[in-house]
């Protein structure tokens, strides 16, 4: 069985969009590849490492990926179970439309500065709702491209994305703690903890964290949890049970919490992409 499936949900013009799933069987890192246009990736279940140069990204379903043209790298996966991704890639002049000025290199060739940016809530049910109806069939294609610039152009946005801004140490303290809480979405961490796994006092990864991503490690596990919710809602009639296999204490503390950053209910998000 090979290691990456790849499907294509969509192709147009404008817009190409595939669902890409890796087994994540290469715990340390891989063989170098190379990507041959530039894509974003938003990844919606799992964890995994890239690597460029000594410059490393924990890309989870809180973050954009951005793989530049000819830009080589490596993948690692030192959390078992895969990742599955979402992967984007736009007609180069509108990229150029969508993406500021400042987040691009210099050059004739397009090509991003950072390797990620953190989405908000609201990326994230895009990624859902366009995955979800592209599988299904129950999306026009004009609203797919929409839908996609719309992801894009958010993903991109100062007010509604966030670039982690830190030095190389304390970052690769934040991306430890991320790798703590990703390796178990459903178990209730303390601050201790987590603190012990990587190292470090309470206090000083709770200042830090908050230094790096600009929100509360608390939060940054609750939209992790939010995004596995909107992976598998396809998965589940019982939609108390997966909140509770996430971690929710009850079900109204997931449809609440669910409907504060997606703007409508389990059952609701599950209705308006058909999967019940």
């Amino acid at each position: 069985m090979s290691e990456l499936s790849v499907e294509l949900l969509l192709q147009t013009a404008t817009v190409t969009i595939r669902d890409v799933v890796c087994r994540g069987e290469c715990r340390h890192q891989s063989a170098e590849e190379c990507a041959g246009a530039t894509h974003l990736v938003f990844p919606y279940r799992g964890v995994y490492v890239r690597h460029v140069g000594r410059n490393d990204a924990v890309a989870e379903a809180n973050q954009v990926l951005f793989f530049n043209a000819a830009e080589s790298y490596r993948i690692s996966h030192p959390v078992e179970g895969g990742d599955a991704c979402l992967s984007v890639s736009i007609d180069e002049p509108l990229l150029r439309e969508l993406a500021p000025k400042e987040q691009l290199r210099e050059g004739t060739v397009l090509a991003f500065r950072r390797q990620r940016r953190r989405i908000d809530p609201r990326a994230q049910a895009l990624v859902a709702l366009l995955r979800h109806s592209l599988h299904r069939k129950v999306v026009e294609t004009l609203e797919a491209e929409t839908l996609a610039l719309t992801l894009v152009r958010r993903s991109l946005g100062e007010r509604t994305s966030h670039a982690a801004s830190a030095s190389f140490g304390l970052q690769k303290l934040v991306d430890r703690a991320k790798l703590v809480l990703s390796s178990d979405l459903a178990r209730r961490w303390t601050l201790a903890e987590i603190a012990a796994e990587v190292g470090v006092s309470p206090v000083y990864l709770t200042q830090v964290f908050q230094q790096v991503e600009a929100m509360p490690l608390y939060r940054y596990q609750l939209r992790l949890r939010l995004a596995r919710a909107l992976h598998q809602l396809n998965q589940y009639d019982d939609l108390t049970a997966l909140g509770l296999d996430l971690g929710f204490s009850s079900h109204s503390h997931f449809s609440s919490a669910f409907r504060q950053a997606y703007g409508r209910t389990p059952a609701e998000f599950q209705r308006s992409v058909h999967l019940r």
